[in-house]
């Protein structure tokens, strides 16, 4: 039996009916982010490398024996849906290299040092905190994209305190003054917003009620002056 993103732990009586047990296709490199949402914490965290593990089941959430691994590098510019992509190409590949060499693969035990857990989502999480750095909130937006969109209220001359979606930004490598929040440059296609630790440069974002839209296009419609 193969398990893929269930999400729920099996009973031992399930798990012992194979004849060779249920194999789980993880996206993460155990013991590192076990649990549900492995590829968003990854991001999250900042980390430069995941993977895919194909696991022995246990009754333990992710606890099982490693039977083969895939490593993956994770770019500057990934997202949670790119990286998903990414794994999903290596776990199909990895679970039929282990499915074929089922009987020769030796198992090894997670090492419990190195366990770090990913919880669920929530959507509360998807609120900015601008007095974060540049660094962070970037890798928070690139996390919670497609679900559940990092987002901030949004003040502009024309509504105050409306939602805005931010699917999308980079990292200013030039130094800016500005308050955490603050719209710094604003114009011709440019969004740069100061954080507490260096700028970013919205791409893409989507007003509540409204579509998404690139910056240029929003800056077009839109004075932004404060996000909070």
């Amino acid at each position: 039996m193969v398990v893929v993103a269930y999400g729920q732990l099996l009973p031992k009586v399930v798990l012992e009916t194979p004849k060779y047990g249920c194999l789980n296709i993880h996206a993460s490199l155990l013991p590192r982010w076990r649990g549900a949402a492995p590829i968003q914490r990854a991001i999250l965290a900042g980390d430069t490398q995941t993977g895919i593990g194909i696991m022995q089941m246990n009754e333990g959430l992710d606890t099982g024996d490693i039977l083969l691994e895939k490593t993956c590098a994770i770019t500057k510019s990934d997202t949670a849906q790119s990286l998903h992509d990414k794994l999903a190409i290596l776990g199909a590949q990895g679970i039929i290299e282990a499915l074929e060499n089922l009987e020769r693969l030796t198992p090894t035990v997670q090492d419990e040092a190195g366990i770090t857990y990913a919880k669920k989502l929530s959507k509360d999480e998807a609120w900015i905190d601008w007095s974060q750095s540049a660094v962070q909130i970037n890798q928070q937006i690139r996390a919670f994209n497609p679900y559940p969109i990092a987002q901030t209220h949004a003040q502009s001359d024309k509504f105050e305190g409306k939602v805005l979606r931010i699917l999308s930004a980079t990292v200013v490598g030039l130094a800016y003054d500005g308050s955490p929040g603050e719209v710094i440059e604003y114009g011709k296609g440019v969004c740069i917003v100061a954080t507490g630790d260096g700028a970013l440069s919205l791409e893409q974002v989507q007003l509540a009620g409204k579509k998404i839209a690139n910056i240029k296009d929003f800056t077009n419609a839109y004075n932004v002056t404060k996000l909070s």
